[in-house]
């Protein structure tokens, strides 16, 4: 009989949903924190606008704003880090201090205007208003349990980052963003090939065997005005490899 419960319990623990309790683990020795933004200007980071031509002048789409980095939402594009960056947590506020909208942070960016001519291929971790923390996988790719359910494909549909795949990840809990116009807390921790993401404090994401490790973190103008502030990036040791 005790073998028989002890079976059950083992069975129950494989399937069960993935935990949204797990905190990132800031108590281990690493380097001091990062500011990736000085408070004043976008000194470190650089615009990339498809709608930018020679001899055009457009309204910029991010600005530095009362000790804020702000995406204005428009003209559609990307604010990209100079340098780039492996194994390391990003922690960062962020608030739609309008109307609810669409944003996105993406890890491991490397090729400019990859899809569409627009986003450069890397790891999205979505912003978008009640949909925080979802993945979009953008010409990369990563795995999470339940891949059936949390990433549905249409029938010849395959799972990848290019046009006509199935791109999209949802993630493990929609109501973990704070209501409109207060700041959301996000940390993004990507270690290797393995990248988690909290909002508030909860788990809303976790995927492993992503098929980059490092790159660029962007930021998007995706239609809506968003602030951001504490753009904090704090190194990680690299985890060694399993055998």
């Amino acid at each position: 009989m005790k073998t028989s419960i002890l079976l059950l319990a083992l069975s129950a623990s494989l399937f069960a949903k993935e935990p949204t309790n797990e905190k990132p683990n800031t108590t281990a020795k690493n380097p001091k924190a990062i500011s990736l933004f000085n408070g004043k200007d976008l000194t470190g980071w650089h615009a990339d606008i498809p709608d930018a031509k020679p001899n055009v002048k457009l309204k910029p789409s991010f600005i530095a704003r009362d000790g804020k980095l702000v995406s204005l939402g428009r003209p559609l594009g990307h604010l990209i880090t100079d340098k780039t960056y492996e194994n390391y947590r990003l922690t960062f506020q962020y608030r739609f201090p309008g109307k609810p909208g669409n944003c996105g942070v993406l890890v491991h960016s490397s090729t400019p205007r990859y899809l569409f001519k627009m986003f450069p291929k890397s790891i999205e971790v979505q912003m978008h208003h009640k949909n925080a923390g979802d993945f979009w996988c953008i010409g990369e790719n990563i795995k999470v349990p339940n891949m059936e359910k949390r990433r549905p494909k249409r029938e010849n549909q395959k799972w990848g980052g290019d046009k006509g795949d199935a791109r999209r990840i949802l993630n493990l809990t929609d109501n973990s963003e704070k209501p409109l116009g207060e700041w959301n807390k996000m940390i993004i921790e990507c270690s290797n090939k393995e990248v988690k993401v909290w909002v508030n404090g909860d788990l809303v994401n976790h995927g492993t065997d992503a098929t980059a490790s490092r790159g660029q973190i962007a930021l998007q103008a995706e239609g809506s005005e968003v602030e951001f502030k504490d753009l904090l990036l704090t190194p990680l040791q690299k985890k060694s490899p399993s055998k």
